[in-house]
């Protein structure tokens, strides 16, 4: 009765993992020899290691990842990329955002930009770091959409809440002049504590041309200045689109392993 009884509270506690390991201490002459510390030494170490775990998955998951199931160890070092592993692995440690510095993932449409950012953020999860992804429609479209609903103020707390945020498509099209302020102030916030990633098609000369208007060359500056000066660039190159690598031939393969 008083097994059942611990085992009920375990329960109760939320402790579930607990709640098993103690009854297959119970039920085992494999852990007579153990002390009474150790035996509930490793009952602590089993409900930490699931709750670790379940943080990591949470925090995954409400990054809203592209590709959730992206991480470091499988970015591809193909010749024609000419990606560092070496800088890879010391971005993926995530000591850039301890520091509140940047990167600037640079590259042409289908480079596979979106995965090793994703890879990157994913990395930050399993350091029990916050992510948000996100790509700079859906943001402008965010921040119009609180603007509306008087929002505003909560939805930039929440931005600058998390430990990491990646930009998806940025300036992939040209911004306004409102869009440009808008951003501005996502950045502002993050350039006091934060860290951000870029996927951009554009070298950052390019960026003053692709913000505001002629008019807005201040807003454009103030812009580019608070990212370029505290950023790492990283410049994803290669011949064949990473779309092209996984795309037909692969699917193909796949089909031809089914029959």
């Amino acid at each position: 009765m008083l097994k059942q009884a611990t085992i009920d509270k375990l329960h109760e506690m939320r402790m579930s993992t607990m709640a098993r390991a103690f009854e297959q201490q119970c039920s085992s002459h494999d852990f007579d020899d153990f002390s009474f510390e150790d035996r509930f030494s490793m009952l602590v170490d089993k409900e930490w290691d699931k709750r670790r775990s379940n943080k990591k998955q949470r925090l995954i998951r409400s990054a809203d990842f592209r590709f959730p199931g992206a991480c470091v160890e499988n970015i591809e070092y193909h010749q024609d990329r000419k990606l560092d592993r070496g800088q890879m692995l010391n971005l993926a440690s995530c000591a850039y955002i301890t520091e509140n510095h940047h990167i600037i993932l640079k590259g042409a449409s289908g480079n596979g930009k979106t995965y090793i950012s994703n890879a990157l953020g994913i990395a930050a999860c399993r350091n029990f770091m916050s992510v948000k992804y996100v790509r700079i429609p859906d943001l402008l479209n965010e921040l119009a959409v609180a603007r509306m609903e008087g929002t505003f103020a909560k939805y930039k707390r929440n931005i600058q809440k998390v430990d990491l945020l990646i930009l998806d498509e940025f300036l992939l099209t040209p911004l306004d002049s409102d869009q440009a302020r808008e951003l501005l102030e996502i950045i502002e916030i993050r350039t006091i504590k934060g860290s951000m990633i870029f996927c951009t098609q554009f070298e950052p000369e390019g960026w003053y041309t692709r913000i505001g208007s002629e008019d807005d060359a201040i807003l454009s500056d103030a812009i580019v200045d608070r990212i370029i000066p505290n950023s790492y660039e990283v410049m994803i190159e290669g011949n064949i689109s990473m779309r092209e690598r996984h795309g037909i031939h692969q699917v193909s393969q796949n089909d031809a392993d089914l029959k």
